[in-house]
């Protein structure tokens, strides 16, 4: 990192997507100075176990533990107890694991003396209204956003994931709500796997809290350049809305 190098900005979440422990460990160090917090997946999280949230949390930085909870509520309820002695700072469930089994992991977490950030996964933004369709939503993507949005906030969640497409109407209809918003592609990147989708500059205007970015940053030739090149990106919205 140069003297001229943003510092971290705990806006941006790096994806640690890599199939073992010594790959993302690797990113990490790449990035150090640049990046606070790194989401670790099930790809992960599978091949590596605690030992790779430990081993972030050791070094200062923060953890996305990105899960996607999705069971009877007294199992997420515990899961959400194991992940508290983990050390990891948000943890995901899915919403449409439905009310009871929400207000069960968020009952577990107010009775934890430090208890990870729980929130709600809404539609993955690989889905989109055909996807839906497909398991029986007849509903826009949006519609059903805004339908677990409202499920969560009444079981006492207060988080959730969602694409860039709704982040304006959930910051209008749930203001206190911390939004996290993957499916993010700088412009010139690959779309991938995702359907709904916008630029770091866009999401953060709309009023995301956080942004998940993965491939852009970590299949860079230079992830460290792709890293500050989306920080000076954020940055420039906020100067320009004079936040």
């Amino acid at each position: 990192m140069t003297a001229s190098s943003p510092i971290s900005d705990s806006r941006l979440i790096v994806a640690l997507d890599f199939p073992d422990s010594q790959s993302a460990l690797a990113c990490t160090n790449r990035l150090e100075g640049l990046v606070q917090w790194f989401k670790v997946g099930l790809e992960l999280y599978l091949s590596a176990g605690n030992s790779i949230v430990d081993n972030l949390k050791n070094r200062g930085f923060s953890v996305f533990l990105d899960l996607k909870l999705h069971d009877i509520p007294n199992t997420v309820a515990g899961a959400v107890r194991s992940v508290a002695a983990s050390g990891a700072d948000m943890l995901t469930l899915h919403a449409a694991g439905g009310p009871a089994m929400l207000a069960a992991a968020a009952e577990a977490a107010s009775q934890l003396a430090s208890a990870p950030k729980l929130l709600a996964v809404s539609v993955l933004t690989s889905m989109d209204q055909q996807q839906l369709a497909a398991i029986g939503v007849s509903g826009s993507p949006a519609d059903q956003v805004l339908r677990l949005a409202g499920l969560a906030s009444q079981a006492g969640i207060s988080g959730l994931v969602a694409s860039p497409e709704e982040i304006a109407a959930l910051r209008s209809g749930f203001p206190d709500f911390t939004l996290v918003i993957p499916g993010i592609r700088p412009a010139g990147s690959a779309v991938g796997d995702q359907k709904r989708i916008a630029t770091p500059a866009a999401a953060i205007a709309a009023g995301a809290n956080h942004l998940v970015i993965g491939r852009p940053i970590t299949q860079a030739p230079d992830p460290a350049a792709a890293v500050e090149a989306i920080l000076n990106e954020i940055r420039s919205v906020c100067v320009e809305a004079k936040f």
